[in-house]
């Protein structure tokens, strides 16, 4: 398989939380706890943090963690990613995994599962679906997935979709993870704002209007990221009692 390089997108400023990837959790910086997550992945070759703040970038390299400053004319996650997946000299074969630097819960399983679908040539990118309530769906904050028996997503959506005429459909959550050929990120960045990314303020919908295929691995994992201030006491409970070090 081609080399994977996980990158962790860290960016300071936060309308919800400034500062987010400093929080401390169990006495070390929130970005920590996602990176050492992503490298217990067997599949990842390499993971890196990419930031444009020199306050994340120097408390990386006081935790002996890989860090490569970026941009700060970044619109998106994506595009710093990008940005150090070029610096880091990534091939067009090799996959480049977009990892939120927000889940400092995250499970090395969700990465293994968002990457095996490359064993297919056919698979471009790949992201991760779970099941979900129909009171979370009702969420304009819990993005939902119209997914074929194939895989492919057929559309992401804030609204509670698909429809059922008569019977409760089930509902599939989407889970924020990226894995990118580094050739499609390329080509994904080099798209203008399509007008559904633009109704729906869901950037993943531009690939779709490009007739770039998605495809969705379905996880049993739940996502618990870290949003506001009041999310790290469940988030460090969730974490209690693991090596920390």
């Amino acid at each position: 398989m081609s080399e994977v390089l996980a990158i962790v997108p860290a960016r300071y400023q936060s309308s919800r939380f400034p500062g987010k990837p400093l929080a401390l959790i169990h006495g070390r910086p929130m970005f920590w706890h996602v990176m050492r997550r992503a490298a217990m992945c067997p599949l990842v070759s390499r993971v890196v943090l990419a930031t444009d703040d020199e306050r994340i970038f120097q408390a990386a390299r006081q935790s002996d963690m890989e860090v490569l400053m970026t941009g700060t004319h970044h619109a998106s996650g994506t595009d710093r990613v990008l940005e150090a997946a070029r610096t880091l000299g990534a091939g067009p074969e090799d996959i480049v995994i977009n990892v939120q630097g927000d889940e400092p819960a995250l499970e090395p399983a969700m990465l293994t599962e968002l990457i095996r679908p490359f064993d297919d040539a056919r698979v471009q990118v790949t992201t991760l679906g779970t099941p979900i309530s129909a009171r979370e769906a009702a969420s304009p904050d819990r993005v939902k997935i119209v997914r074929a028996e194939s895989g492919r997503a057929l559309y992401f959506s804030r609204a509670p979709v698909p429809f059922g005429r008569e019977t409760e459909p089930a509902y599939l959550g989407h889970i924020g993870l990226y894995g990118f050929y580094m050739r499609v990120l390329e080509k994904f960045s080099a798209l203008s704002e399509s007008p559904l990314e633009r109704l729906e303020k869901l950037e993943q919908l531009r690939l779709l209007e490009a007739g770039i295929p998605i495809h969705v691995a379905l996880t049993r994992h739940k996502s618990l990221g870290v949003d506001r201030p009041e999310d790290l006491p469940i988030v460090s409970q969730l974490m209690q009692g693991e090596q920390h070090t």
